[in-house]
């Protein structure tokens, strides 16, 4: 069973500070909102979209990047992304004097291409993800760049067990968190961490239903891949779980709820009625579940949810929600 250890976690947030932002909480206590969200349930939203690059890869990567020998520095680093991922890459090799080759799927918006290019990388547009990890592996083994891999690694975990430290030491008293799953990345830290600081805490992961690896893999009790990958989300749209995360996730989290694209396009709309904000879908997920699937259980809680990242631009936000 993998493990991650709090004091590997507070120093991955000594390593942090003063070079990621710490985001802001925000309770959702408004007379705007309240009325809408679970009955007498007190749900704060960690901002994580205000971070470096708009996502909370930001912290994983600067870890990574970090620890890079001088030699690899000079050959640079690899990575396969829809999107946030490849711009966290691109900001963090930039932080440390290193580049970039990114593999991209040609259907990644255009607004995610631009914003990598702008921060010096190499962006290859391909025409599925499937041949993007296949030149990953060739520009590693070729070039000898160094792989940062999108959600199974040791210092993506770390970056976001940062992200739930700063969670439970803002929120007195939390009884749920409701976290969005794709790969893992995100979840196998910030339950870790979470789950070091309360045992007690309930966390439930929310999936897009056409992308559900690891609640099948919760099902299996082992890592599963999928045939094909079907969800608006496409941040979270990763076609399998790994070994890695997946142990992480299974030994912090309760359980794992599913949400279609129409839930996805019904919290995007509510988040953009009620606190003005226009996301991708895999931001708005945990608002999903927290509408969705884990509303009875939050009744009279103290939820915590996140906002886990948004880079889209205002065109692809309209065109999926009309």
């Amino acid at each position: 069973m993998q493990k991650l250890l709090l004091s590997e976690i507070e120093n991955a947030k000594k390593k942090l500070e003063g070079k990621i932002v710490k985001t802001p909480i925000l309770p959702l206590d408004g007379s705007k909102i309240k009325s809408s969200l679970p009955f007498e349930s007190k749900p704060f939203m960690k901002l994580e979209l205000y971070q470096h690059t708009g996502s909370f890869k930001a912290r994983g990567n600067l870890l990574a990047v970090d620890k890079l020998t001088d030699e690899q520095k000079i050959r640079g680093v690899v990575a396969v992304s829809a999107g946030n991922h490849a711009l966290a890459v691109s900001w963090a090799a930039k932080q440390v004097g290193t580049h970039a080759k990114l593999f991209m799927p040609k259907t990644a918006d255009p607004f995610r291409v631009e914003g990598c290019r702008n921060l010096g990388a190499e962006v290859i547009l391909l025409s599925d993800v499937k041949l993007c990890f296949e030149k990953l592996l060739e520009s590693s083994e070729k070039e000898k760049r160094t792989i940062l891999h999108p959600f199974d690694s040791k210092n993506m975990a770390l970056g976001s067990a940062t992200l739930g430290l700063e969670i439970s030491d803002s929120i007195n008293d939390l009884d749920i968190a409701i976290l969005p799953v794709g790969g893992g990345g995100l979840i196998a830290g910030a339950a870790t961490a979470l789950k070091l600081k309360n045992p007690k805490l309930k966390i439930f992961g929310i999936e897009p239903l056409g992308a559900d690896s690891m609640k099948r893999s919760f099902e299996e009790g082992r890592p599963v891949n999928l045939d094909k990958v079907n969800t608006i989300a496409d941040s979270l749209g990763a076609p399998m779980a790994m070994k890695y995360s997946y142990e992480l996730t299974r030994k912090s989290v309760d359980k794992i709820f599913t949400v279609s694209d129409e839930d996805l396009k019904n919290a995007m709309r509510f988040i953009q009625t009620y606190l003005n904000l226009w996301v991708e879908p895999a931001c708005a997920a945990s608002m999903a579940g927290l509408l969705g699937p884990v509303k009875e259980y939050c009744e009279g809680k103290n939820v915590a949810i996140i906002a886990c990242g948004s880079n889209i631009s205002f065109k692809k936000f309209s065109e999926i929600l009309d």
